[in-house]
């Protein structure tokens, strides 16, 4: 990867494009060219019978130079950089900055191509580009652009191997609080590339970060427990931690009522009245219907009706 550094400070990554997909790039570019340039040569031929040889001389060199040199750059500024060749490869011309080509660097590349490419037969394209640490031929240098890969291949990242199941909480009475977020970040980054790394390198690069984060939880890494899957174990148990204290917050929040288990139903009971001065029953009428007198001599104990105060 190439760092580039644009007009506003923000640093690219890019990706240089090498010798191989170059060399591939111009060989498509050039018989497309070169089929160009046999078929409008052949119905130049034809339409210019009656001409003199000195006409069909200067003709046969404007349009050579109008195929060959004159082509390439109107596809380059015309496409931002993506020849026909270059879209094939996934290739791009791209600024130093990392910005798209005008007229004018598609001009200097097609230029200087010219003898670098075509009357050198590419000698001096493919040593300068072995040389420049950037692959970049005599043309990038001088009209200040480099050719990139757009198509990266995606890495198999992403993916996390699970800790071996004998390791399941072991690590549970770990303090992890201690561990800072860039920690956890390098583990995770390591772990979901542990398979694209050379194995000595891989294997130092864990025992380097088992080792961090150990001096920070305060307990030494298990002997038995090798590296990656101390990392592993330690990194599960810690979004184990995450999981719970975020599900379990609305849980601990909620009201104790309702999260408590369901009681037997009860008989709604009536709100408690205040106590009221006796008052002496009204005298029987002819009239009205007998009534049941109280048992213990309260008013109402026996019917259950409170008189009003």
């Amino acid at each position: 990867m190439s760092e580039l550094v644009t007009g506003e400070a923000v640093a690219l990554e890019l990706r240089p494009a090498r010798l191989p997909s170059r060399a591939l790039a111009v060989l498509l570019d050039l018989a497309v060219a070169v089929a160009v340039y046999i078929a409008v040569t052949i119905a130049l031929v034809a339409s210019t019978a009656s001409l003199d040889m000195a006409a069909q001389t200067a003709l046969s060199i404007a349009v050579f130079v109008l195929v060959l040199v004159g082509g390439p750059i109107a596809v380059e500024t015309l496409s931002h950089g993506r020849s026909l060749g270059k879209m094939a490869c996934g290739l791009r011309v791209v600024r130093d900055d990392g910005g798209p080509i005008r007229f004018r660097h598609a001009l200097v590349r097609g230029l200087i191509g010219v003898i670098e490419i075509l009357m050198t037969f590419g000698v001096v394209a493919c040593i300068a580009s072995l040389v420049s640490a950037r692959g970049r031929r005599l043309g990038d240098v001088f009209a200040g652009t480099l050719v990139v890969r757009e198509r990266v291949p995606v890495a198999s990242a992403g993916f996390m191997p699970p800790p071996p199941p004998w390791l399941a909480g072991r690590f549970s009475e770990l303090d992890l609080s201690a561990v800072p977020d860039e920690l956890w970040l390098a583990v995770r980054q390591y772990l979901t590339r542990m398979g694209q790394l050379d194995a000595r390198v891989g294997w130092a690069m864990a025992e380097r970060l088992a080792a961090d984060v150990a001096a920070r939880t305060g307990a030494p890494v298990p002997r038995e427990v090798p590296p990656p899957a101390y990392l592993a174990a330690v990194l599960q148990e810690r979004q184990a931690r995450e999981a719970r204290r975020a599900f379990g917050g609305a849980a601990l929040g909620a009201d104790p009522v309702a999260t408590a288990s369901p009681l037997p139903p009860v008989a709604p009971v009536a709100p408690p009245v205040a106590p009221a001065a006796p008052v002496a029953p009204p005298p029987p009428s002819s009239s009205a219907a007998p009534t049941a007198a109280p048992s213990d001599g309260r008013p109402g104990s026996g019917t259950g009706f409170v008189p009003p105060a």
